[in-house]
């Protein structure tokens, strides 16, 4: 079993985890693990270096990124999710919510390429989430840059999700049969283009991710704020090469609360001061009922946040569903009128 111990909170940086050190040997591999095992059960966020994701596969997603904001208003416009069911596509600065509350970014949402499925009789809502992506024509390099960027941050995912696993004494490959070819990525490409004109400072409020992992690759003007044991927001620095990595609901839910999903948030930079961010989301399949996971702390597992207002459910897709339509009331009431009194 690894021991976990656990360690003085240091609210300059979250604690910082070498996925490589996996690969050095036994002793680096059981500290490796204690780490983790302590980032995951006392923060529930970390800093990943050692992932292997090279500079060049980086600079390729971040140079079609920051080309695709600087293309003309109305090629991004032809690309607005509101015209897709399955929430794909750009949504322009204010028309996401947090908490009923405008965020102050834009950004192009992306997921596996996949034909549409409109549920039929009987089926849950949730198959509406699979559908195509929306490109811009202008910018083929994109499509090549993000779905290559999916495919890589999974195979990260996967990894970090054994090792995580391991770490706190579980069998390493139990959720491997809820991921695999129809497991359902999410990618986000985000700006801040700087604070609201009306003065309000939410990039994005404060709120919990609700699949396994995220892996954010932000730049260097920060705004990530994490909410830490002393109830407050603490600020992210950033790290070069670094991936922010908190985990999700779903592994809160999967271990009875011993590992945590924690409350994060962006504040606008300030001004006009653009502020670029690309998270990244390990989700399971839609269809996927997430199983409690065996392992030695269960005993000491506190039991999960209850919130009246953000209820989870068994199968995945509805947790996806329900953000979704909070999220982006203008696609709700376009495409899934009739699913709006269920949230």
């Amino acid at each position: 079993m690894t021991s976990h111990t656990a360690t003085t909170p240091s609210y300059g940086q979250l604690p910082i985890i070498d996925l490589s050190a996996a690969d050095r040997g036994p002793r680096a591999r059981a500290l490796l693990h204690n780490r983790l095992h302590s980032a995951a059960h006392d923060v529930g966020f970390f800093q990943l270096v050692g992932h292997g994701v090279t500079q060049a596969e980086t600079d390729a997603l971040l140079t079609a990124m920051r080309a695709f904001f600087a293309l003309p208003e109305t090629d991004r416009l032809a690309l607005d999710n509101v015209g897709s069911p399955h929430f794909r596509g750009y949504t322009r600065t204010g028309d996401e919510r947090t908490g009923g509350a405008r965020d102050w970014r834009d950004q192009l949402d992306i997921g596996a390429e996949r034909p549409a499925r409109v549920p039929g009789p009987g089926e849950p809502p949730y198959w509406w989430l699979q559908g195509p992506n929306q490109w811009p024509a202008a910018l083929p390099r994109l499509r090549t840059a993000a779905l290559a960027w999916i495919d890589r941050l999974s195979a990260v995912a996967h990894r970090l999700l054994h090792e995580l696993l391991t770490a706190i004494g579980a069998p390493a490959d139990f959720y491997d049969p809820v991921f695999g070819a129809h497991a359902h990525p999410h990618l986000k490409l985000v700006r801040y283009p700087g604070s609201a004109t009306d003065g309000t400072g939410q990039g994005v409020g404060a709120h919990k991710d609700y699949g396994f992992l995220t892996l954010l690759l932000q730049d260097t003007v920060g705004g990530l704020q994490v909410q830490r044991e002393d109830g407050r927001f603490h600020d992210v620095p950033p790290i070069d090469g670094a991936f922010v990595v908190n985990l999700g609901e779903l592994l809160e839910v999967a271990t009875n609360g011993y590992l945590l999903a924690t409350n994060h948030r962006v504040v606008s930079p300030p001004g006009a001061t653009e502020r670029f961010s690309v998270p990244f989301f390990y989700n399971p399949r839609l269809d996927a009922r997430i199983e409690p996971l065996p392992f030695p702390h269960a005993a000491e597992a506190p039991g999960i946040t209850t919130d009246p207002s953000n209820p989870l459910y068994a199968e995945y897709g509805y947790n996806e569903l329900k953000g979704k339509l909070r999220a982006h009331p203008l696609v709700a009431q376009r495409h899934h009128g009739d699913l709006l009194a269920t949230v």
